[in-house]
């Protein structure tokens, strides 16, 4: 576990190469720094001895102005060493952020599947975070601090040796009790991070579905259920927090004790006329002492702070080394298609050995549109995660005109696939913004052509700022029906070859219902089209039908077709959905 830290240090450590020079101008400052409070004591005792004792007022005076110019020193080393070090750890932050999110992008959807939001969300935020602090009350704060310990030692034992030897004989107490804290603080630690992990996911996911909790009337259940998740929070704090209320009161007995046997035994030298230890040697003593202890008190804290980074940098880590990106190999740039699409004994799962996708089969000619239909899990949706290469076939092949969609370049075969979903997500932005998605050589007249083209200006227009209306969250400001209008006004100005609906006229008001309708029928218009739905009234007039059940295609047709085969399943599903239909309106 030791050399596994030491290994994520040094990961952490590579991210400073580009300030290369900002690294070793934060370490001259520490030095100067430690220099700088060390000199001080020494003066003092210069003063007193040589200058106060003797009565010298213009020595004192000039002493007392050296020891000014030092303490000047001391400031300005101490404010470019702490401003330098926190510049580098913002820098160093910014990039590794840049590089997770990045990575984030490129994973496949497999990931997020089994991957909770809000622990990545803990990843690229707090845990981020938690890396800026090695270098701003870690890593930098230790070196000084240590370097400081070394050059005081120095100054002591150049300045008295008796002393110094009993300041010797106490500092092995308070290693040894730091050592202990730091010990007992790596699992506190451990633990708060991970508990802080499992409170940001849980916390996420009921903000994200408080429509159900409350629909389903769950407040109290989920309050309960959060209540046990921040007790554990809590308790892991408390662990941290009972650490320090042993550790510092420890510290701080032993250097007062250590200070009290200076004083005791220098006074004592002093009054029986040993000439080794003078009054200066005990003022300069009090301020030694405090600097070597504290530095030695607070590296314990400071060793938490660097391992409590590392720590979240292990978590981190883990995700920009996970092995999870679609696999790119493509090297053909998809040209516009003309649509010709061919799925040949097309085999896929999303757990290992349990098939969704069992042989499919599937021609679309180009500017055809089809509809695939059937029942939930019956592999509908999955074909069109497969065309757009959210995951990779297990076996078979997938073609666009006649070509291999896997020799085409992610970026360039989405761009040719537009997908209206029924769950339609738009970002707390304008309208205009979530139609682009800040694609710049996207211009505002040609959203507003495309708006009146497919029916759907008026009712943009018609909000408050138009076009630079902001829909919110999740586009809570908009109706289910104004938000599909949307998904197909962004869909239509992206101009794709393929164009793939799923769910898209579901679960919407009749008003809604006719303007997509009317959408549907421009977009689909000498585009090849695949329409993915269970209301059939909305497919009657698709050039063919594709019905499913359990990962096979059971039958092929247009709609009068497949209605004129006896117990046929497209024929049951229609006339059971007619019913239901003529059952509402005559109630």
């Amino acid at each position: 576990m030791k050399k596994f830290r030491s290994i994520s240090l040094r990961k952490i450590l590579s991210y400073a190469k580009p300030y290369q020079r900002r690294f070793n101008w934060v370490i001259v400052f520490a030095i100067a720094l430690s220099i700088f409070a060390a000199v001080r004591p020494y003066m003092l005792k210069q003063t007193v001895d040589n200058y106060v004792q003797t009565r010298d007022q213009e020595g004192l005076l000039f002493y007392i102005g050296l020891m000014a110019l030092v303490l000047t020193g001391e400031v300005l080393s101490q404010f470019y060493f702490t401003y330098w070090a926190n510049w580098l750890g913002q820098d160093i932050v910014k990039d590794i952020r840049e590089k997770l999110f990045d990575k984030i992008l490129s994973f496949r959807m497999r990931y997020f599947d089994k991957e909770p939001v809000g622990k990545l969300v803990t990843r690229a935020v707090s845990d981020i975070e938690s890396i800026a602090s090695i270098f701003s009350q870690g890593l930098f704060m230790i070196v000084s601090d240590v370097l400081k310990m070394f050059v005081v030692l120095g100054f002591m034992f150049y300045m008295n040796w008796k002393l110094s030897l009993i300041v010797l004989v106490a500092m092995p107490i308070l290693v040894y009790a730091t050592r202990i804290f730091q010990l007992k603080m790596k699992s506190a630690f451990q633990e708060v991070r991970t508990q802080i992990s499992n409170l940001n996911t849980f916390v996420q996911e009921r903000l994200t579905g408080m429509k159900i909790v409350q629909l389903f009337t769950r407040e109290q259940i989920e309050y309960e259920k959060f209540e046990e998740i921040n007790q554990k929070h809590n308790q892991a704090w408390l662990k941290n927090i009972l650490y320090n209320s042993i550790f510092f009161p420890i510290a701080d007995i032993v250097s007062s004790l250590t200070l009290g046997f200076v004083i005791w035994y220098g006074g004592m030298s002093i009054v029986e006329g040993d000439n080794l230890t003078t009054f200066g040697d005990l003022f300069a003593y009090t301020m030694l002492i405090t600097m070597l202890f504290n530095p030695l008190r607070q590296i314990a804290d400071k060793f938490n702070v660097m391992q409590m980074g590392i720590i979240a940098a292990e978590r981190v880590f883990d995700v920009l080394e996970t092995d999870e990106q679609m696999t790119d190999r493509g090297t053909v740039i998809a040209p516009q298609f003309k649509g010709n699409i061919l799925l040949k004994d097309v085999r896929f799962s999303y757990i290992h050995e349990v098939e969704v996708l069992k042989g499919i089969s599937l021609s679309i000619p180009a500017g055809n549109t089809i509809a695939i239909v059937g029942s939930s899990g019956a592999g509908k949706s999955t074909i069109i995660n497969l065309l757009n290469r959210f995951y990779d076939i297990d076996s078979g092949e997938i073609k666009i005109d006649n070509t291999d969609i896997n020799a085409f370049t992610l970026a360039s075969l989405r761009k040719q696939i537009a997908v209206v979903l029924q769950d339609v997500f738009l970002f707390s932005d304008t309208i205009f913004n979530n139609i682009t998605l800040h694609n710049p050589t996207i211009s505002l007249e040609q959203v507003e052509l495309a708006a009146k083209q497919i029916g759907i200006h008026e009712f943009i227009t018609s909000l408050p700022g138009g076009y630079d209306y902001n829909v919110k969250e999740r586009g809570v400001m908009l109706s289910s029906g104004q938000r599909q209008l949307i998904a197909f006004l962004r869909a239509y100005v992206s101009n794709p070859s393929i164009l793939i609906l799923d769910e898209a006229t579901s679960s919407i008001d009749t008003y809604s219902e006719e303007l997509l309708q009317k959408a549907t029928d421009y977009l689909t218009e000498n585009r090849t089209s695949i329409i993915i739905a269970h209301r059939l009234a909305t497919i009657v007039n698709a050039d063919q039908i594709i019905v499913m059940d359990k990962g096979v295609i059971v039958e092929k047709g247009t709609h009068h077709e497949l209605l004129n085969i006896e117990e046929g399943y497209y024929r049951n599903l229609y006339e059971s959905q007619f019913k239901a239909v003529k059952e509402e309106s005559n109630a």
